[in-house]
């Protein structure tokens, strides 16, 4: 019987994602791929650094006990297939349980992602990743330099999402940026019982959630989430009935009205961060592991 990874969460990652390549692509960039692949090749046996992502993977794969396997992790990377033996061989260094990947050399990887049926893809390409959410797949652009502090909470994996254009459409950011913060208001207090439009990571919040209500007993790490959102009362009420109606809870909501998310995520403290403005990101990246969903009316340039 072929391997199912049916009812499992599946994370796709780029090898720049997982592992700390910067020199390696400074390489490539400067020198061509000959000699990127004569480099790692080279390194073969030189375990990579770890990556901006490589906490929240190892976290992901705790998950899993020879019992039940819950979570897959795949690589999926436009490096070539000989750099991704030192990918395979880094990652077994290291202890991640990482079986299967796609390399293909220079193209565009997310077309692979249906088959896959991933649940969020991380890259440190954007292009790669605007195409991962125009297939409709959870996908957010990596900082190889925002903050890794994944090992203080072992026993809670900890995801912290923005609302609109995250895990909401963008419906409601476009009447604030085309009619201002009052408009806004308004609109959404008149909405309030009509349930936001999903946006491209409410799959994700599924997949979270279903991990966390199994309530496992055979592994020592639950699941926390929270969404961090810019909203405020009367704007607050949308947000909340959505959730309700998606039969989906949040362990942490913060409604900031305008307040700096930063600090907050320092205090929260997630494995990972998303958010659709790049202003948030560079204000999150600071203090945790970030990723820009480069979704929405506020990333049309």
């Amino acid at each position: 019987m072929p391997y199912s990874i049916e009812g499992k969460l599946v994370v796709a990652i780029s090898s720049r994602a997982l592992f700390d390549f910067e020199e390696e692509n400074q390489v490539f960039e400067r020198d061509g791929e000959a000699a990127y692949i004569a480099l790692q090749y080279a390194r073969l046996d030189v375990p990579a650094r770890e990556g901006v992502a490589f906490p929240l993977v190892k976290k992901l794969l705790g998950f899993n006990t020879l019992r039940a396997q819950r979570v897959e992790v795949v690589i999926l990377s436009k490096n070539d297939p000989v750099s991704g033996l030192r990918v395979f061989r880094s990652a077994k260094l290291a202890g991640l349980a990482i079986e299967r990947g796609v390399f293909t050399r220079g193209r565009s990887p997310y077309r692979y992602l249906d088959a896959l049926k991933a649940n969020l893809f991380l890259s440190a390409n954007e292009g790669d990743v605007l195409g991962a959410l125009q297939a409709s797949c959870p996908a957010a652009r990596v900082y190889p330099e925002s903050r890794q502090a994944a090992s203080r909470h072992a026993d809670e994996l900890r995801i912290a999402f923005d609302g609109d254009a995250v895990l909401f459409s963008d419906e409601a950011e476009r009447v604030y940026q085309r009619d201002g913060l009052d408009a806004f208001a308004r609109h959404e207090a008149l909405n309030a019982l009509q349930p936001l439009p999903p946006g491209p990571f409410k799959p994700l919040l599924e997949a979270l959630h279903r991990l966390q209500a199994a309530a496992l007993t055979d592994v020592p790490i639950k699941v926390r989430t929270a969404l961090v959102t810019a909203r405020s009362a009367p704007a607050h009420e949308r947000a909340v009935r959505t959730l309700m109606e998606w039969n989906i809870a949040v362990d942490e909501l913060m409604f900031l009205g305008g307040l700096d998310k930063g600090e907050f995520l320092k205090a929260f403290e997630p494995d990972f961060y998303f958010d659709d403005q790049r202003g948030h990101v560079d204000s999150a990246r600071a203090f945790v592991a970030a990723g820009h969903v480069p979704f929405g009316v506020a990333n049309i340039r």
